[in-house]
């Protein structure tokens, strides 16, 4: 995570989430900013749901660390240090053989949009529980083909499945969670009326209860969805957009 002077374009501060990143922990997921008490005084808070399974808040002013939590089953590591550093399991390495590790390679979630509703204090993200077994052994070099250098495949101990995820952004408590049948790649989306937007890679599109995520509304739109939501006001009538396959679909409430 980095932080840039907007003016001139200097580093501010710097923060590592998966040091010697052994399971492709790319952090590239989307850090949401909260401004909220921590510990009985004001911070400007940043808040991430990492690749590698830990929710984390830093201090966006000085990019201090402040708290990492699991949000789901992880192994690589067995807990965050209070220095923000992981405590790595070494039984997690990849070997000749093949290790499992939780979460896998694509992560507990990824690139898809988290959002963070400051009337219910919560924060929605989708979430996977796909384990990986990695090994170190080479990846034959095969022309045209992709090639990672050493393997990893879904352990096939278990069909792997998401949620959209309710957490305590503070303290990493999960307070509900709406499931879905496969890994999902949509975004969530949540709005000043109570109502959080969110689809899987099944095409459904769901309007939940932001505060119980009791499923309000779904719609099945034919083609897996990879985005999050977007809504919009025109001449006075709210919408809801969302990409499914090649079709933009746009819905709004009955006149």
């Amino acid at each position: 995570m980095l932080a840039l002077d907007a003016d001139t374009g200097k580093l501010k501060w710097y923060f590592q989430f998966t040091p010697h990143d052994l399971h492709v922990y790319d952090a590239t997921q989307v850090p949401v900013l909260i401004d909220t008490d921590w510990n009985g005084e004001p911070r400007k808070l940043l808040v991430q749901a990492n690749r590698n399974g830990f929710l984390y808040v830093l201090d966006r002013t000085t990019g201090q660390f402040l708290s990492a939590k699991p949000y789901g089953h992880v192994t690589w590591a067995k807990s965050i240090g209070p220095d923000g550093k992981p405590v790595a399991d070494p039984a997690a390495v990849p070997n000749a053989t093949g290790t499992t590790v939780c979460p896998g390679a694509l992560g507990m979630t990824n690139w898809s949009s988290p959002s963070y509703d400051p009337e219910t204090k919560l924060f929605y993200v989708a979430t996977s529980t796909e384990c990986d077994v990695f090994t170190g052994a080479s990846q034959k070099y095969r022309p045209g083909h992709d090639f990672l250098g050493s393997i990893y495949v879904p352990a096939p101990s278990e069909r792997p499945s998401g949620a959209l995820t309710a957490l305590n952004p503070l303290t990493g408590e999960k307070q509900w969670e709406f499931k879905y049948f496969s890994t999902p790649w949509g975004g969530a989306l949540s709005t000043a009326g109570g109502v959080v937007f969110a689809s899987d890679a099944d095409g459904n599109f769901f309007a939940l209860n932001a505060r119980t995520g009791h499923d309000l509304w779904h719609v099945q739109l034919g083609a897996a969805i990879y985005s999050t939501a977007i809504t919009y006001r025109l001449d006075g009538r709210q919408y809801v957009a969302i990409p499914s396959g090649a079709t933009l679909f746009a819905f709004a409430l009955p006149r």
